[in-house]
């Protein structure tokens, strides 16, 4: 039976369903789905317990602890999922800091009468974010749908990965997805790096991101530096970005000698996977290589921090 009353428990998964169309049949989001705007004012089932305006620290602190004694970062609001009556919940298990836990929603699916299916979504990679689509696709009877979605999206992939080919040496790039302390990038993000024409050395591709100690920062010398913290704006970057200048040996980088240091909505771009993903890359294709990769029109440019502070 086709889905006709879906609530969404990720902003990825509500990007897809709006991707497909599917905008009309989402019941519930959660408190972090934000695009498209159009969707905001749907019922909200989830709340978190991270302070709105927490500092960098703060939230990691926060988090660490919620995850130290098996806390709730997120809770789901049953009654109301009752009242909505939804046929499909879709949901993950990637990340217990992004989301209400999988082991959460199978309880409340079977404790709500409308019985939903759960679709769970646990992308790693660019191509399991493309299956995903297609996961949903055929969960929503869409199948033909998500098919010519993804072949679009893919061409879009493989137009920056032909342009990067031309590029005769790799730029260092370092992707930061948290502060203080310090992150490096995960998943499907150096993945992205190295198809825009720059490599990660720090990075872990397919894997989860870990912290990494100023030393490994100082010692990966990148040449350019991009700041695209895990569900924060471009804001939260260059509020915390005189933590890194206390660092001492970071004003002698590569990145900064060069003014080559960048902020990006990692919320928007880099932390949902989602379709934006392809965004991202070609958001980062140009901020790397500006004359191999043109800029897409309708999509942001990367901040330069130490040329807008």
């Amino acid at each position: 039976m086709t889905a006709q009353r879906i609530v969404s428990l990720l902003p990825s998964a509500t990007e897809i369903l709006c991707l497909l169309g599917l905008e009309d049949r989402i019941v519930g989001i959660t408190h972090e789905c934000d695009y498209p705007s159009s969707i905001i004012s749907r019922p909200t089932v989830t709340q978190t317990v991270i302070p709105h305006h927490a500092t960098s620290r703060e939230i990691d602190t926060l988090v660490r602890e919620r995850l130290v004694t098996t806390k709730a970062l997120y809770s789901l609001d049953l009654d109301l999922l009752e009242t909505l009556q939804p046929d499909l919940l879709v949901t993950q298990a990637l990340c217990d800091v992004c989301a209400v836990s999988e082991e959460e929603v199978n309880a409340a699916a079977c404790s709500l009468s409308s019985q939903p299916r759960v679709v769970n979504l646990e992308p790693s990679t660019l191509n399991e974010v493309f299956d995903c689509i297609l996961a949903i696709g055929n969960a929503t009877g869409l199948e033909g749908v998500a098919n010519k979605k993804v072949a679009e999206l893919r061409a879009r992939v493989d137009a920056v990965r032909q342009r990067s080919a031309s590029i005769a040496r790799p730029a260092r790039v370092t992707l930061l997805e948290w502060i203080a302390p310090l992150f490096c990038c995960g998943h499907w993000s150096p993945e992205l790096i190295r198809y825009a024409g720059g490599l990660d050395s720090l990075g872990r591709e397919h894997a989860p991101s870990t912290t990494i100690s100023p030393d490994d920062l100082i010692a990966a010398q990148p040449e350019v530096l991009i700041l695209a913290l895990c569900g924060y704006s471009v804001e939260q970057a260059m509020h915390d970005f005189p933590l890194l200048e206390a660092i001492p040996g970071f004003r002698d980088l590569p990145c900064y000698r060069n003014r080559r240091i960048y902020a990006l909505d990692g919320s928007a771009y880099f932390s949902r996977p989602g379709p934006r993903l392809v965004d991202s890359l070609e958001i980062l294709a140009h901020t790397l290589f500006p004359d191999v990769h043109p800029r897409v029109s309708e999509l942001p440019l990367a901040v330069n921090v130490l040329e807008n502070r």
